[in-house]
């Protein structure tokens, strides 16, 4: 798949657990943990915003296309 989910990577450097970001984004640990595995098919803006925010980063921080 030419788009990569590097949503571990940015957790790291935040020092965040995927279970606290789930909680703060509003989504289930098992969603963000399809997503961040690089199974999910789709995501919606509204939840790669939610993530963006509480990570403060990017959506380039968190896809790459390769």
């Amino acid at each position: 798949m030419p788009i990569v989910v590097t949503l571990d990577v940015v957790l790291a450097q935040r020092k965040m657990k995927l279970n606290e970001l789930a909680e703060r984004v509003g989504i289930t640990p098992q969603n963000l943990s399809v997503l961040k595995a690089g199974r999910a098919k789709a995501i919606r803006f509204t939840t790669l915003a939610a993530i963006c925010e509480v990570l403060d980063c990017q959506p380039g921080d968190v896809l790459r296309w390769e």
